[in-house]
């Protein structure tokens, strides 16, 4: 991910260092430790609709990742053990065999040199427009008219890909993802153009505009980060993602996690690429 993505709600990435530091040793497999230990260790972090502790219990009750988390435990036969990390340094927690696994990092060629990914994404989340509750849009060509104003974080891909298929506008860019969502707020132009996580965020803040993803939908993979060289691991996780996607499974926890967010899953976009017509 950018940078500009991260901005207001840091949800999907990892921190763009990677710490070049000797992988913990091990004896066992991540699996055959986890049953010896009792617990599956899961990194989380403040992020809903990803992650989110319960400030009066103080427990990680909702979000994601802390449903995978919960399910692949129970499918060990253990419980979950939740390990409060950083976006930044959870890649670090990896290696330091602190953490088992990390959900929603994007597999970039970076991390690829630290960690390892399972072949199936995690989900998918779409390039996403918050609009005006009176303008209406469904596809790119709806936002590509003169006189409709875009914010976008300039220099992003949001700005490269608004700028190619939406010419027409009135494209207006912004130092960051919140400068860009202030534009919105103030009624300064008529939609932002975010990949569609941040505009969660916004649209509860907000409480007003239409979450919308235009189509042709532009789609970007989140995955979940391994400790490098467990090809057991690997394959097993692979295998519970695919299982829990292809069920429908995956957009169900996300659908319960946005609604515990405060937000209707109607107005949230599904992460499930099928779903986008």
């Amino acid at each position: 991910m950018t940078i500009h993505r991260r901005s207001l709600l840091a949800v999907l990435a990892a921190g763009s260092g990677v710490l070049a530091m000797p992988f913990a040793a091990r004896a066992d497999g991540t699996l055959e430790a986890a049953k010896k230990r009792g617990t599956l260790r899961v990194g989380v972090t403040q992020a809903p609709p990803w992650f989110s502790k319960d400030p009066k219990t103080g427990q990680w009750s909702s979000g994601l990742g802390v449903f995978f988390g919960k399910a692949m435990a129970d499918k060990l036969g253990v419980k979950m053990e939740t390990v409060e990390v950083s976006w930044g340094n959870s890649i670090a927690a990896l290696q330091a065999d602190k953490i088992d696994i990390m959900f929603m990092i994007d597999a970039t060629p970076e991390r690829k040199q630290a960690v390892d990914f399972p072949e199936t994404p995690l989900l998918w989340y779409a390039l996403a427009a918050l609009t005006r509750d009176d303008l209406a849009v469904k596809t790119w060509n709806d936002l590509d008219k003169a006189g409709v104003k875009i914010a976008v974080p300039q220099a992003s891909s949001m700005d490269r890909f608004v700028t190619a298929h939406a010419a027409k506008a009135d494209i207006q860019r912004f130092p960051d993802n919140a400068a860009a969502i202030a534009a919105f707020q103030s009624g300064r132009v008529d939609a932002v153009v975010l990949f569609h996580p941040p505009l969660l965020a916004a649209r509860q803040k907000l409480g007003k505009g239409k979450l919308v993803v235009p189509t042709p939908a532009e789609w970007q993979a989140s995955s979940t980060a391994l400790r490098k060289g467990d090809t057991e691991f690997v394959n097993w996780v692979n295998q519970q993602l695919a299982e829990s996607y292809k069920s429908g499974q995956t957009e169900k926890w996300y659908e319960q996690a946005v609604a515990d967010f405060g937000l209707d899953p109607k107005l949230a976009p599904p992460v499930m690429k099928e779903m986008i017509k």
